[in-house]
């Protein structure tokens, strides 16, 4: 597991966008967004301390989860201020109208440079691992995402993916059906995993239309510091 400094905290919580409905941070990889049987502290009560701190609440700070992250994968995470926010903020995602891009470090070329894939997943929560399937296969759910090769790296592959449906572990195990698992992603077939448990995949746009304003908000999140992820800027 990646080491505690590397975990967010209210000190060093990297905040994106803020105003009075939501606030946008870029989650390290290690953190988890919301509590889970680790017990270790999540995301969320991150966020609602430095909310606390900031504005010098006295009592417990609102806020809602709007989507995930998975543990290893670094990048924007949304949070909703408000109880008015977050419903719409739901409906956004469960309408597919907010627009996520994620980049990908692969070691294997993909089969094209660029291609949309739908497979159905299903989910095996005993391994909490989902699995790809080509034809609809029992309890599963259809997963469509386009990815197109962004950068050519010396022994690896920068994808940017933009994500059509939200499915537990889409990405990883979409690329890894098609032969380009995630660099660091053991569970999903790399060779290896990265000295701080991290994979090598960054939740790196969000595009919405603000819930109580009705503006678009862009959201862009630095990648990572590591030699790799610097590359992808080079």
């Amino acid at each position: 597991m990646a080491s505690e400094k590397l975990h967010s905290n209210k000190e060093n919580l990297e905040v994106l966008y803020e105003d009075n409905h939501i606030i946008i941070v870029n989650k390290r990889p290690g953190d988890i967004v919301q509590g889970d049987k680790t017990g270790d502290k999540p995301l969320s009560e991150v966020v609602k301390s430095f909310l606390k701190e900031k504005y010098n609440k006295p009592g417990n700070v609102y806020l809602g989860v709007v989507h995930r992250l998975d543990r290893p994968t670094s990048g924007i995470v949304l949070f909703s201020k408000t109880s008015k926010a977050l419903p719409r903020l739901n409906k956004l995602f469960q309408n597919k109208d907010a627009q996520k891009t994620y980049w990908a470090v692969v070691k294997q070329r993909p089969p094209k440079d660029s291609d949309k894939l739908i497979h159905f997943l299903k989910r095996n929560p005993k391994q909490n691992k989902s699995y790809a399937n080509i034809k609809e296969v029992p309890e599963s759910k259809k997963a469509i995402l386009e990815y197109r090769l962004k950068k050519e790296l010396d022994n690896y592959y920068l994808l940017e993916v933009d994500l059509q449906t939200g499915r537990h572990h889409q990405i990883r195990s979409q690329l890894s059906a098609i032969g380009c698992p995630i660099k660091g992603d053991l569970k999903y077939g790399f060779d290896r995993s990265n000295k701080d448990a991290s994979i090598h995949l960054h939740a790196r746009e969000l595009k919405f239309e603000h819930p109580v304003k009705k503006v678009p908000v862009h959201i862009v999140a630095p990648s990572p510091k590591d030699a790799i992820w610097n590359s992808c800027l080079d």
